[in-house]
């Protein structure tokens, strides 16, 4: 109770379930926010199912396309009722794309449906780790979890992956059939009316097809629907276009791996938490091409294969989506802003329990990787490229590789209890085995790589490494059945920021287990790729006071008694942008952490940026050494001030920038910008 009353978040009282923060507002659940959180069920089985390894997706073959009744097309972006089609800024075979094909196109279906986390029975416990029977069930043996509803592109969680080239055009068709339950009981949380708009995060791409709440109110307020409502309701589509067109035609500005979530404001957490993610690798056809073969490019690890289909896969490159989930225990309240009047749902017991509006930000106790808590994955002894991303609402992770005598024991095993029973097993004698060699961040290859001993994982950033596994750290070789762990040793209780260093915490994610021999013609190249060029002047701007400043605080806002989070002082305000640049422009911009003892995973929406400087001194540092690369979330710490270099090229329109803990930015801590002509 004292660690939550240091955020400053008003009065608080216990009550019989748990805390209560007090709210000025009575309007949506009522006027107090039960701070009080579920224990999971204990998982009895870890580490015994395989990990998903996603495939890619399948266009839609060209003769099915033709007999669509509206099939894609320059002025043919989106079905919206009662308004007539957006159009596309750009469309393949204009300047200055005038040479790229017509894109693929995809089809996905925004569709509700159930996902398990585990097969593996699980033991029902309290918050001090002991054995409980939940409500309305007669004893407290193990059982096995129920489906938890998502909602799902492809009603899948993950979601499709789509592996796209740069100078190939793709076209993904979103549509929405959310008002179809299939079954599934839909609980309390999701956009109220079943919307969605979808960000390719973060791709450099034309407003209308960047999915953000900006070009949301300007395609919907015309039709008088705002806030959730100004999204894609069941029964209508968009047609979002990824030209494959690095920023500036640069190939020095090429990325890696981008990530498709949902943005309806006030939701995104949300719709994200139930489900909507999916996955775009992406692979320059000159020097990355998912061919390790290939003599003229970087030879990094992957054996491609081209699909008759359009589409390709590639071998020993594997995406790793790390997401936390709290379930529901039937008998903690339910009750914020949103939904919930005190209640609680012993009929979603195991299914997934979430709150919009803590103290915080939202963290749940089991950690999961593409869909699966406690995975298995079995890899051959050579290199493979592990692309990371955090797609968790607002936990932050830091990440090793390590070896265990004795294996994973369960967190209420070992006498923790409460908050310290978050990721349910430890690795009491884990020690570090393998170095990683980071060689992407958010903005695609670095310069050079970076051999790293761990690395921090921040929500909705990216981080692609290699990894060796002939051999230990040591230079001993590595021998089939060997087993690694990667090992989560951040301890993060809340959504504020990670707790004091807890040498114990060393919480198992993800088993690998070493296999057989397998071929490998991969190479780890001193050099990746030429960095882009910085905006002239960078470092002046770090002790100029005209910088553009855009401030993260805590605060109130006379726009809602529900937003606490501000940027500048204000809530997000669609209609009324915080800043207009010109296209194809250039400029330094100031991200400042406010204070208070939070931290901010800052994303800006369009190009990819620079970090100049971290509290006035030139990146990169000893803590952020892919400060040599570009990034689209700035890692804040604490009363941070971080100046970036950006530019704004090739299109016009609406975009955001935004706290990517989605908490923050549901309550709402997000700003209009905008590019004008």
């Amino acid at each position: 109770m004292l660690r939550l009353t240091a955020g400053g978040a008003g009065m608080f009282v216990l009550t019989a379930s748990g805390l209560a923060v007090s709210s000025s507002s009575g309007s949506g659940g009522g006027n107090i926010y039960i701070e009080a959180f579920p224990t999971s069920p204990l998982i009895l089985s870890p580490f015994n199912e395989a990990l998903p390894i996603p495939t890619a997706a399948a266009p839609v073959p060209k003769s099915v396309v033709d007999t669509w009744a509206s099939p894609p097309g320059p002025d043919n972006q989106d079905f919206v009722k009662g308004t007539s089609p957006f159009k596309h800024q750009l469309w393949p075979g204009t300047a200055p794309v005038a040479d790229f094909p017509l894109p693929l196109v995809y089809q996905i279906k925004l569709e509700v449906a159930g996902h398990d986390f585990t097969s593996s029975l699980v033991q029902p416990i309290d918050s001090n780790g002991r054995n409980v029977t939940p409500p309305r069930t007669r004893n407290a043996n193990p059982r096995k979890l129920p489906s938890t509803t998502i909602y799902g592109f492809e009603g899948t969680f993950p979601g499709p992956m789509i592996n796209a080239e740069y100078t190939k055009p793709a076209l993904v068709r979103f549509e929405n059939h959310l008002d179809v339950d299939n079954g599934f009981d839909r609980q309390d949380f999701g956009s109220p009316n079943y919307s969605f708009i979808t960000h390719l995060h973060n791709a450099h791409t034309a407003s209308e097809s960047d999915g953000n709440p900006a070009h949301g109110f300007e395609r919907f307020s015309p039709l008088g629907r705002l806030d959730h409502e100004a999204a894609y309701e069941p029964g209508e589509r968009v047609d979002n276009l990824y030209l494959g067109y690095p920023a500036g035609g640069d190939d020095r500005e090429i990325q890696s791996f981008f990530w498709f979530h949902d943005h309806v404001h006030g939701h995104t957490g949300a719709n994200v938490y139930k489900g909507m993610v999916g996955l775009m690798p992406l692979y320059d056809p000159k020097i990355d091409r998912g061919d390790e073969t290939d003599l003229n490019g970087l030879r990094l690890p992957g054996v491609r294969t081209d699909n008759p289909h359009g589409s390709f896969d590639v071998a020993y490159d594997i995406p790793l989506v790390i997401f936390d989930a709290a379930l529901d225990d039937g008998v903690t309240p339910h009750k914020d802003f949103h939904n919930g009047n005190g209640e609680t749902h012993p009929e979603w017991w195991g299914k997934s329990y979430y709150r919009h509006l803590p103290n915080h930000g939202f963290v749940g106790d089991i950690f999961t990787v593409n869909g699966k808590a406690f995975p298995v994955l079995e890899v051959k002894r050579r290199k493979y490229r592990l692309r990371f991303l955090d797609a968790s609402v607002a936990r932050i992770y830091e990440f090793k590789l390590m070896r265990s005598s004795r294996g994973p024991k369960a967190a209420r095993d070992l006498g923790y209890t409460g908050d310290e029973l978050q990721g349910q097993y430890r690795l009491p004698d884990g020690e570090q085995c393998m170095k990683l060699v980071q060689i992407a961040g958010d903005g695609g290859l670095l310069p050079q790589p970076i051999v790293r001993d761990s690395f921090e994982l921040w929500p909705a950033k990216r981080r692609e490494f290699i990894v060796d596994f002939t051999r230990y750290a040591d230079h001993t070789p590595t021998a089939k059945g060997d087993e690694i762990y990667v090992v989560d040793i951040m301890k993060m209780t809340t959504g504020r920021m990670w707790d004091s260093a807890d040498p114990k915490y060393k919480v198992p994610v993800l088993k690998i287990v070493i296999g057989d021999d397998a071929p490998d013609h991969s190479i780890i190249p001193a050099k990746l790729r030429d960095a882009p060029d910085v905006v002239p002047g960078a470092l002046a701007a770090v002790n100029d006071k005209s910088t553009p400043t855009f401030e993260l605080q805590r605060g109130t806002s006379k726009a809602s008694p529900e937003f606490e989070w501000l940027i500048n002082g204000k809530s997000f305000d669609p209609a009324n942008p915080q800043i207009s640049v010109k296209k194809n422009s250039e400029g330094m911009w100031r991200i400042r952490n406010g204070g208070g003892g939070w931290v901010h995973p800052m994303h800006l929406h369009m190009e990819e940026h620079h970090v100049v400087a971290r509290n006035g001194r030139p990146a990169p540092d000893g803590r952020h050494p892919d400060d040599t690369g570009k990034e689209d979330v700035v890692a804040l710490d604490p009363s941070e001030d971080v100046v970036i270099a950006r530019r704004f090229r090739t299109f016009v329109g609406s975009y955001v920038a935004h706290c990517h803990n989605l908490s923050h930015e549901d309550h709402a801590m997000m700003f209009a910008w905008e590019i004008v002509p």
